[in-house]
């Protein structure tokens, strides 16, 4: 049963999310509840690609001198922010840049809006910061990426438990977009689409992922991964599809897909409703984002097929301490990328959470005692006596 929450539809200012999805107590309320009403879907894949080209677009970014840095190379994984900065607002500022690749077709999409507030209007009445970004890797066509692209906010915005329970906002979202890929007769039901989102209400952060893309934190130079990869041969996506009688020839599930999740492919996943071994069903993380995370970067598997996490994060600290302009960090993935010899289209998105570029990380000297023995004193004295 749907657990009630007192209705409003104000967010406060401060971030702190009373009726959104940032307090401790409405979070168990969601997690709880989810437990309860989790439903399963279908996965993923990626074949051909179609569009061609290159897209990029930027906003606010403030162009400024700065020093090269130190990066460490520990990639952490995803821990909940519970430190309470109560004067931090994040702002947000995002580049992106998109390459077709060796690929004959460009599959890909992708979505940055900074001002969520002003994006979706007044009816919702979010009065927190807030911003939605996501890649859309498509397969077999760009139908489902785009289409996806298109309507998958509204989706999560106009669902009647949107703001006051975001994370089943979100999973409806899914759902609905999954099944209208099957019911759109414009749209080609053999296409299917990874989907990576990040809803960020103030200063929670909600990161879905259903399929291969990828959501990285930058935080003080560190590394730490927001996502899972789907891939069909990852312990808990194998346990999952041979449950659900699926199997998985050379990495591909059931010979024909590179992901275990995504939404479309229906000429695979069978009747609506139906438990297969490909899921639709994303997996959500949650974040409460603090002064130490500098940035974030999404990027489709074209980029984590070549790249580490941490080698990511060490390029934008760097670039954003260079010149201060996620865009040109965008491109300068993409292009490492590119001269890595990736064998897909390639999208990559940098979000900043300040104005400001990176400060230099400094690492403390120790200072070091050093200590002799009796015996190494009494050998000196008498080294010293004989001069």
């Amino acid at each position: 049963k749907e657990m009630m929450v007192p209705e409003t539809n104000m967010l406060p200012c401060n971030g702190e999310m009373e009726n959104g999805f940032g307090k401790e107590d409405l979070s168990d309320i969601e997690e709880n509840q989810e437990e309860l009403d989790q439903s399963s879907h279908s996965n993923i894949g990626k074949p051909p690609r179609n569009t061609t080209g290159m897209r990029h677009c930027i906003s606010q970014a403030t162009l400024t001198g700065a020093s090269p840095l130190e990066s460490p190379t520990q990639i952490l994984p995803l821990k909940s922010s519970s430190s309470d900065d109560s004067g931090y607002v994040p702002i947000f500022r995002s580049g992106s840049y998109s390459e077709i690749g060796p690929k004959p077709n460009m599959e890909d999409e992708h979505i940055c809006i900074n001002d969520l507030c002003k994006h979706i209007g007044s009816s919702k009445g979010l009065l927190s910061p807030g911003a939605f970004y996501g890649v859309f890797d498509g397969h077999g066509g760009i139908d489902a990426a785009s289409f996806t692209q298109k309507n998958l906010l509204s989706f999560i915005v106009e669902d009647t438990h949107f703001p006051l329970m975001v994370k089943r906002a979100i999973r409806n979202a899914f759902v609905k977009a999954d099944n209208a890929l099957a019911d759109t007769q414009s749209l080609d039901n053999t296409s299917g689409t990874t989907a990576l989102t990040v809803l960020i209400l103030g200063r929670t952060m909600l990161i879905a992922n259903a399929g291969d893309s990828r959501a990285v934190l930058g935080k003080r130079g560190r590394a730490i991964e927001l996502s899972k990869d789907h891939k069909p041969n990852t312990t808990s996506e194998k346990l999952r599809i041979e449950k659900l009688g699926g199997v998985i020839y050379d990495g591909y599930l059931n010979g024909q897909l590179s992901v275990a999740r995504a939404l479309g492919d229906w000429h695979i996943k069978g009747p609506k409703g139906s438990k297969g071994p490909l899921s639709s069903e994303p997996e959500l993380e949650e974040l409460v984002l603090s002064e130490e995370d500098e940035f974030l970067i999404m990027g489709c598997d074209g980029l984590w097929d070549v790249m580490s996490s941490q080698y990511a994060v060490t390029i934008v600290r760097k670039e954003l301490m260079l010149h201060n302009d996620p865009e040109r960090c965008s491109k300068e993935l993409v292009r490492e990328a590119l001269k890595r010899n990736t064998c897909d289209n390639l999208t990559v998105l940098v979000v900043c959470f300040s104005h400001d570029p990176p400060p230099r990380i400094e690492i403390p000297r120790t200072q070091r005692k050093r200590s002799i023995s009796a015996e190494g004193l009494d050998l000196l004295k008498g080294v010293l006596s004989d001069i």
